[in-house]
């Protein structure tokens, strides 16, 4: 061959070499840079007919669709079509699936700390929790604790100030409490037992049966819009408020650390704005919903009172006893409840300035459509 020949044809094999090498770059951006197309399931804790929590995780997996261009897939699942919804943390460590969407303090059998991720009795409303995770230093506290776990963890919702629950006898002293069976998830489990309660983990799907057979006696879930839902009202008349144990009930997303290493950095930016989407719709719809469904539960019976004030005080000092019991003998509880209790101090102080006395104003001098 001749050399002139020969450098011919290899400059024409080199171009083509390069402008594919060009495509496959422009395709990888096109795609979401580096990864490709990337098909992930997400398990859900919870069951579809709770179409607002449930629906957190739709509408993550819609805005990560959309974000990528179709790319970047998420197939979700409701609770029990993979796993049950209390083995969604096992099914994340262990790659069953990719991404779960729970509520952390469910895994507080494994260690109490994970309820920090949530809520815990007497802690923040929604927002003030939402300001310690983003900056109080919360995220990076949690962050560094799933390590743990092979989880890497984002915000995925929040129910706001919960219920304090429904339950077949009035509430009137703490002496009611005693024997009481309840259904009660999380750290409060611990500290209702303090006060006489025998807590029980029952997942939201079976409440209604177990209160209809008298298995409990009573049971929380979350609010008047998904409380209306599952009927509680029908079996268990006694409405109490407000939610101690979960001032602002968090969620999060759970992604499996070694999947997350995977993905592109705009695929992992992608599923922070997705994820931040969905924790403030979640808020936004039970705002919205919440009211309506209360005025419904009050004219199909339900008996709404206040939890008497000993009640809520005992509660209380159940509460730093549990607290000061757990830190003494769990370090990863002692390191977050530190910085947790010093932003909880300033944001009460600031909200019971400016926010308590605003609410108390419009409360008590309502303004009605043509007033």
């Amino acid at each position: 061959m001749e050399r002139r020949s020969f450098l011919k044809k290899a400059g024409v094999v080199a171009g083509t070499s390069a402008l594919a090498a060009c495509t496959a770059a422009v395709d990888k951006v096109a795609a979401g840079g580096a990864g490709g197309k990337v098909e992930w399931t997400l398990a859900s804790s919870f069951p579809k007919n709770l179409d607002t929590i449930f629906g957190a995780a739709d509408v993550f997996a819609k805005r990560v669709a959309e974000l990528s261009n179709g790319n970047f897939i998420i197939n979700v699942k409701a609770a029990g079509e993979i796993v049950p919804g209390p083995e969604v943390l096992n099914a994340v460590q262990n790659k069953t699936v990719q991404i779960g969407h729970t509520a952390s303090y469910y895994f507080f059998g494994k260690d109490a700390t994970f309820a920090f991720d949530t809520a815990v009795p007497f802690g923040m409303t929604s927002r003030q929790h939402t300001a310690w995770m983003l900056h109080g230093g919360g995220m990076e506290l949690m962050r560094d604790f799933f390590k743990q776990y092979n989880v890497v963890n984002f915000l995925g919702g929040n129910t706001g100030t919960q219920m304090g629950g429904w339950y077949k006898k009035e509430i009137k002293t703490v002496e009611d409490l005693k024997g009481l069976k309840l259904r009660i998830g999380g750290f409060a489990g611990k500290v209702m037992a303090k006060m006489g309660v025998v807590p029980q983990q029952i997942p939201g799907g079976e409440i209604y049966t177990a209160l209809e057979k008298g298995t409990i006696d009573g049971a929380e879930w979350v609010g008047p819009y998904d409380d209306e839902k599952l009927g509680f009202y029908k079996v268990a008349p006694n409405y109490y408020y407000p939610g101690w144990w979960e001032g602002g009930a968090s969620l999060s997303f759970y992604v499996n650390q070694e999947e997350y290493a995977k993905l592109s950095d705009n695929y992992k930016a992608i599923i922070a704005a997705a994820s931040m989407e969905a924790h403030t719709d979640m808020q936004a719809k039970y705002d919205a919903k919440n009211p309506g469904a209360l005025a419904n539960l009050i004219n199909n019976g339900a008996k709404l009172q206040a939890f008497p004030k000993e009640v809520m005080e005992a509660a209380f000092k159940a509460t730093k006893e549990v607290f000061a019991e757990e830190a003494a003998s769990n370090a990863n509880f002692k390191k977050i409840l530190d910085n947790w209790l010093a932003f909880r101090h300033n944001e009460a102080q600031w909200f019971g300035l400016a926010e308590k006395s605003y609410s108390e104003f419009m409360t008590t001098n309502p303004w009605k459509p043509g007033a």
